[in-house]
């Protein structure tokens, strides 16, 4: 297992913008009502937020920094280190980082790169980001975590469709030798891709005509090449398999237990994953916060929008020890131990 801590990387803000559209699962008539309404009972999305065609991540992402770095007074020529962490980038070439670069004004001096992780995004983010800064030659850097999951679903796969929604979130960290140290614990299992995918449009599978026919899979259960594939039983006996595993171990790494955490946030996968793992960890149901309900699976960017919406009083006024768990597309998987001192967390962002 990959155990490592970092030192002297504190979380100064995070913000987050999501599409001023809301679809309902109630609304959701390609299946019966009764089947939508056990839809909502089980997996927990009610509503998500859909962004309109030619929206993309990185404009989401682009708004919640501009907001995060004028409640901060950042001077945004300071800013040494843009990374953004999507599967929904703008263009194949060139890197969105390089974009978002030039569109919020930093600095020809900011380092500007993409990471193209799903769901462990953001705690693979932070121990990357953590990572190129603690040696302080790096002071202030922001964390760009999010896509726009919407734009792969079809309406006519039950499966996906009614399961993910679209944000772009921005964590702001700097270097400073007093913050609470990281730690994590990162693994991998390549032997999964096959869970969640999209066959078409890379290099292995090019883009072609048959890329667009649309088949049954199955019962309710319509889409193309072009499409999100996503394994549910796969998925769920991946999540209760690794997850709990990976969470003990970076807790036993650190000599610290459960009971120390304020709040354990998990990636908002679906309501049975999260709750299956709250009980095998023998959680309380107030340490761990949701944010599916109302915005739904928000791919990597679930955890940061999780701490936004449901953490957000705690988080501005007190000083909070979180664990947070992250895991999906890749298969990839990880957990991380933080401490926060009063964030600066603007209200959600509607675009």
């Amino acid at each position: 297992m990959a155990l490592f801590s970092l030192h002297g990387i504190k979380i100064c803000g995070i913000s987050a913008a999501v599409p001023k559209n809301k679809e309902s699962n109630a609304d959701y008539h390609w299946i019966p009502r009764k089947e939508r309404e056990s839809l909502m009972k089980n997996i927990g999305v009610v509503t998500r937020r859909v962004a309109e065609k030619g929206v993309t991540t990185s404009d989401l992402c682009v708004v919640a920094a501009e907001k995060l770095m004028d409640s901060l007074r950042w001077d945004r020529h300071e800013v040494e280190l843009l990374i953004f962490v999507s599967q929904s980038r703008d263009y194949l070439v060139p890197t969105t980082a390089c974009i978002v670069q030039n569109r919020l004004g930093l600095p020809h001096s900011c380092i500007a790169l993409d990471i193209g992780l799903g769901c462990s995004g953001y705690v693979y983010g932070l121990s990357v980001i953590g990572s190129m800064m603690q040696s302080g030659t790096v002071k202030k850097a922001l964390l760009m975590v999010g896509d726009i999951s919407t734009l792969t679903t079809c309406y006519r796969d039950k499966s996906t469709y009614p399961l993910f929604g679209d944000v772009g979130t921005v964590t702001a960290l700097k270097y400073d030798t007093n913050a609470s140290p990281m730690h994590f614990n990162l693994q991998t299992d390549g032997s999964g891709f096959k869970a969640i995918m999209i066959r078409d449009g890379g290099a292995r599978n090019v883009m072609s005509r048959r890329s667009f026919d649309i088949k049954k899979i199955g019962k309710g259960i319509y889409r193309s090449r072009l499409h999100l594939e996503l394994d549910g039983i796969e998925v769920f006996n991946f999540a209760l398999r690794e997850v709990v595993p990976n969470i003990k171990a970076l807790l036993s790494f650190t000599g610290q237990s459960l009971a120390e955490m304020d709040y354990v946030v998990f990636h908002q996968a679906n309501r049975l994953i999260i709750e299956t793992l709250r009980k095998m960890l023998k959680l309380d149901s107030l340490k761990v916060p949701y944010s599916l309900r109302d915005f739904g699976n928000t791919s990597g960017a679930s955890v940061p929008l999780t701490m936004l919406v449901s953490l957000r009083e705690p988080l501005i006024n007190c000083n909070k020890k979180l664990l947070l768990s992250a895991f999906g597309v890749g298969l990839s998987w990880g957990s991380a131990i933080i401490g926060t001192d009063k964030i600066c967390i603007p209200d959600l962002l509607e675009v």
